[in-house]
């Protein structure tokens, strides 16, 4: 017979407790951790979940110390405001539906108290009486961002008016509201700040002329395209404290009404009249006789730049920026803003017809402390004037030269030699080669850089920008058909900071590219549209190792399919965006898309695996979205209570009738069509 023997279970051995063994953590003072979840959300908020998660105490901190909410939709509304007892910000721009008994929550919420700001620049459905139950329940509210909100009238604005508190408010597209609303907001918000009215077409001098006389502390008042004249500027120009007048698009305001004026402005420092045909050096120099301490101004998609113009410039001795983009300028123009405004750090002379090699090098050779320039689609300007802005600017940190097509390969060293502060370069659709990427790469301080539709260079010159440029933020290769692995590969060795890649339509690009890029842990936006030798493989590795992800565009990407998508669902729970469009993905992969409870926007065109079954079944799984794009055909194929149950989630349908193209377009024949279309433009 058998023995068996009993034998005791083996117990683990317990360590005595001693105040050795106590957690480290205790003995920091809540100052001390609270500094450490500051951190933490300054350089990265995710953690702050797993932070909570740590332990009851830590859960229970992370809660009392937040001090920003931005739930994901309205029906975390509840829990959150339930959780978090302090937070002095509440972004609602990931809820597109927000009632007023959403509003009403949020006013007998715990947290009312705390609440300083809220944005509701993305939501809609809510009324006057939703926002009245907001404004009585959270009085300390200094801030209130209604942009967009045009379903609103001056019910609304009369409620608004009872924010006694309210310091900063955002009004627009508010196209229902008129003078008499803006009125109860300029009688009961005498401490407003910051006003914008921008689009509020109901509102015209008379609402604005009571803003400016009721509300004395105002510092920046926005009021693009109102139908006003040149009779509230008096108010307006007296206000002591205002720093920032933004009049773009007011078409009522012109040479006639500006020559009338006489009221000065000593704080008024930051001016944008875009858009404003109908005002020349006439009126211009009648405006800016009174606001010399003007620094920056904007005159983009206006009048001329014509010496008289220029010259009424002159009297402006600390102007610091001029906005000049899409206006039609002459060489005696720029030189006269050359020799008048000493203190220039930036220009803009994006899409401006008549820049020539003169008149830039004439203000570059004079100003030599330039930052900034932008001379984007300046198609006359050569070699001359680029040699003159690399050996003149070398303090630049911002130069955009997008479509400067006369402008050789040799001239792209130069910049490189010379600008070694440059942060920001864009290049797009140039003649750069490798040996300019050569020597734009001891630009060391380089975090953006621009070189789509750049077809001359290769994975060589990129090479360089991988082991040089190890601040580089984000790489935009768009069309550059020559780069293939060996040159992504450096950009993902060299650069841990990489934030954002764009490869689309670099056709050589294959998973190895992709495998390399999972490395770069802050990754958050890819594109790599019409690379069809990329695969599930890749996408597999860029899910599992960018947690970051927020967007991703893998339109025309053949070879991808629910197996490359899976992974995504799975580990990639910041994606906010993904187009989807002509892949291989079926019903099962866009259902497992429901996992993400960030997704909003969702582009699905000729998904052949698609049925229409699987598409209604991942549109009510998918929560969250707000914007989906379909095509037209799938219209009728799906019920219609559908969309409306969808709508009313605050989801937004865009219908699209785009044939079928299977065919990837060669980039030097892309190319080579849109310089026709510049050409004749």
């Amino acid at each position: 017979m058998a023995r068996f023997e009993t034998l005791a279970p083996k117990t683990k051995k317990q360590k005595p407790t001693t105040m050795a063994s106590i957690s480290n953590f205790d003995k920091l003072s809540p100052e001390l951790i609270y500094t450490i979840l500051d951190l933490l959300t300054q350089q990265n908020p995710p953690s702050l979940k797993s932070f909570s998660l740590t332990c009851k105490s830590f859960y229970t901190i992370e809660s009392t110390h937040r001090k920003k909410l931005k739930p994901l939709n309205s029906t975390h509304l509840p829990s959150t405001l339930t959780r978090y007892t302090q937070p002095t910000t509440l972004d609602l721009t990931l809820c597109p539906r927000i009632t007023d008994h959403s509003l009403t929550l949020i006013a007998g919420a715990p947290c009312a108290g705390s609440l300083r700001f809220v944005d509701l620049s993305r939501s809609r459905h809510f009324t006057a009486t939703g926002l009245a139950a907001l404004v009585r329940g959270c009085r300390g509210l200094t801030g209130l961002d209604l942009s967009n909100a045009t379903e609103l009238r001056d019910a609304a604005a009369a409620t608004i008016a009872e924010a006694r508190n309210l310091e900063r408010l955002w009004l627009g597209r508010c196209k229902l509201m008129t003078d008499i609303g803006i009125g109860c907001i300029a009688v009961g918000c005498s401490k407003l700040k910051v006003v914008s009215l921008k689009w509020c077409l109901g509102v015209g001098d008379l609402g604005v002329g009571l803003i400016a006389v009721k509300c004395k502390d105002l510092r920046s008042l926005d009021l693009s395209y109102l139908p006003i004249t040149s009779k509230c500027l008096p108010a307006i120009l007296k206000l002591q404290s205002l720093e920032e007048l933004v009049l773009e698009g007011c078409f009522g305001i012109d040479d006639d009404s500006l020559a009338t004026l006489k009221q000065e402005s000593k704080s008024l420092k930051i001016l944008d009249m875009s858009s404003i045909q109908n005002v020349s050096h006439v009126g211009l120099s009648s405006l800016t006789n009174g606001i010399g301490c003007l620094q920056q101004l904007t005159l983009a998609y206006g009048s001329s730049i014509t010496i008289d113009l220029a010259r009424s410039l002159q009297k402006l001795s600390k102007l610091q920026s001029i906005k000049l983009d899409g206006c039609a300028v002459t060489c005696a123009g720029l030189q006269a803003i050359g020799n008048g405004c000493v203190s220039l750090k930036e220009l803009s002379l994006s899409k401006c017809a008549g820049v020539t090699d003169d008149g830039l090098s004439s203000i570059v050779r004079k100003h030599m402390e330039l930052e900034k320039l932008d001379i984007t689609c300046c198609r006359k300007i050569t070699y001359v004037s680029i040699a003159h802005v690399a050996n003149s600017c070398t303090s630049l940190t911002s130069l955009k030269m997008e479509s400067c097509t006369l402008v050789p390969r040799e001239a792209f060293v130069l910049i490189g030699r010379r600008c070694h502060l440059l942060e920001e370069l864009d290049l797009t659709d140039n003649e750069i080669d490798d040996e300019g990427l050569k020597s734009i790469s001891k630009c060391s301080k380089i975090s953006i850089l621009k070189l789509g539709i750049c077809l001359n260079i290769t994975d060589k010159g990129l090479s360089h920008i991988g082991n040089h440029c190890s601040k580089l933020v984000e790489l935009d290769l768009y069309r550059s058909m020559e780069i293939t692995d060996s040159g992504i590969q450096p950009i993902a060795r060299g650069c841990p900071a990489l934030e954002m890649i764009n490869v689309s339509y670099c056709q050589d690009i294959t998973d190895g590219s992709l495998i390399s890029l999972s490395k770069c842990s802050n990754l958050n936006t890819l594109e790599c549209r019409g690379c069809p030798l990329i695969s599930s493989l890749g996408i597999a590795a860029i899910a599992v190792g960018c947690k970051q992800l927020k967007k991703l565009d893998i339109k025309k990407c053949y070879n991808i399919n629910d197996f490359g998508i899976i992974p995504l669902a799975h580990f990639s729970q910041n994606l906010r965006a993904i187009n989807l469009s002509y892949t291989s993905v079926t019903d099962v992969g866009l259902l497992s898309l429901a996992s993400i409870s960030c997704l909003q926007t969702m582009i699905i065109l000729h998904l052949k695996g698609l049925s229409p079954r699987g598409l209604a079944g991942a549109l009510l799984a998918c929560g969250g979205l707000t914007k989906v794009k379909l095509h037209s055909s799938l219209r009728s194929l799906l019920p219609q209570p559908l969309f409306e149950h969808l709508e009313t989630r605050g989801c937004v349908f865009h219908w699209r009738e785009k044939v079928f193209q299977d065919e990837l377009e060669d980039s030097k024949c892309w190319k080579m069509q849109l310089a026709e279309i510049n050409n004749a433009s």
